[in-house]
């Protein structure tokens, strides 16, 4: 997900979708310790899409 996009969505909006995307990182993470998962890269970035949504989020929050 783009910044661009990340910035068009509420608060409410980015606090759902961080909290999914937690969800699905723990997902893929547990299935990636069972067994290999054909793109371990997924996780990488996963995890930055996550990170730039809180970042946006609290500089949101911080105005």
């Amino acid at each position: 997900m783009k910044a661009k996009e990340i910035r068009e969505l509420s608060v409410a909006d980015l606090q759902e979708r961080i909290e999914a995307e937690k969800v699905n990182l723990n997902k893929v993470k547990v299935n990636h310790a069972v067994s290999q998962i054909e793109n371990p890269q997924s996780i990488k970035h996963a995890r930055r899409d996550i990170a730039r949504m809180m970042t946006v989020l609290h500089e949101k929050m911080n105005k």
